[in-house]
C-alpha cells in the first residue's frame, strides 16, 4: 500500500484549482504524465483516450470560442490546457495491444459495442490522467462547460476523435483556492450487502 503522504497528494489534500503560478510545464513533464497513465487499466486494454496539449497563444485561441463564459479567462492563462478525447476507432490498435486475434474486426462490426466500450474507458482514463498529473506535482481544473461539437470541428475535423473533457493544468497557486466543498459520507454514497 502507498503511504499516507501519497494518498494525500492524490486525494485528501489535492484541490481543483482555476489559478496557476507562472511556472511553465515542460514537455518532459507532459510525457511523464502520459507514461504514467498509459499503464492504468481499461476494458480489454483498449486505451481509447487521446490528449491534445495546448499552450497559451494561437494554438489555444480557437478553443476559447468553444467554452462557457466562466471558463474563458482561466483557460486563456493556464500554462497547459488539455483537450481529452475519445478515439472512436480505438479498436484499430488492438493488433498491437491485445492478445485476442480478430478483436479489432469484432469491434469494427459492432458500432454500438465500440461506442459504449470506448466512451467508458476513455472517461475512466481521463480520471486516471488527473491522478497522474497530481502525482507529478501539477494541479488540475477539469471542465465540462464547452461546446463539444465546436471543439471537435476546430481540433478534430476528420471526426475520429471526440472531445469528452477539458482540463486546465499547471503548478497551483493555493492562495487563490476557494474553500474545499464537502464530500458525501460513506453512509450516503455506499452500501455493503
Amino acid at each position: 500500500m502507498i503511504d499516507q503522504h501519497a494518498l494525500d497528494t492524490l486525494f485528501a489534500h489535492a484541490h481543483t484549482l482555476a489559478n496557476f503560478s507562472v511556472q511553465p510545464v515542460s514537455d518532459d513533464t507532459l510525457r511523464a504524465i502520459y507514461d504514467t497513465v498509459k499503464w492504468a487499466p481499461t476494458s480489454m486494454n483498449c486505451q481509447p483516450a487521446r490528449y491534445l496539449f495546448l499552450r497559451p497563444g494561437q494554438g489555444r485561441a480557437p478553443l476559447l470560442d468553444c467554452l462557457s463564459p466562466g471558463n474563458v479567462d482561466k483557460t486563456r492563462v493556464a500554462p497547459i490546457t488539455v483537450i481529452c478525447a475519445q478515439d472512436t476507432r480505438f479498436y484499430e490498435h488492438f493488433p498491437q495491444i491485445w492478445q485476442g486475434e480478430g478483436t479489432d474486426k469484432k469491434f469494427a462490426a459492432n458500432p454500438a459495442m465500440a461506442a459504449s466500450t470506448g466512451n467508458k474507458s476513455a472517461l475512466l482514463s481521463m480520471g486516471y490522467f488527473i491522478l497522474a498529473a497530481r502525482a507529478h506535482g501539477l494541479h488540475c481544473g477539469p471542465m465540462g462547460g464547452f461546446n463539444a461539437q465546436k471543439v471537435n470541428a476546430a481540433f478534430f475535423p476528420d471526426g475520429r476523435y471526440q472531445a469528452e473533457l477539458i482540463i486546465n493544468m499547471g503548478y497551483g497557486d493555493p492562495a487563490t483556492a476557494s474553500p474545499r466543498n464537502a464530500r458525501l459520507p460513506f453512509e450516503t454514497a455506499c452500501q455493503i450487502l
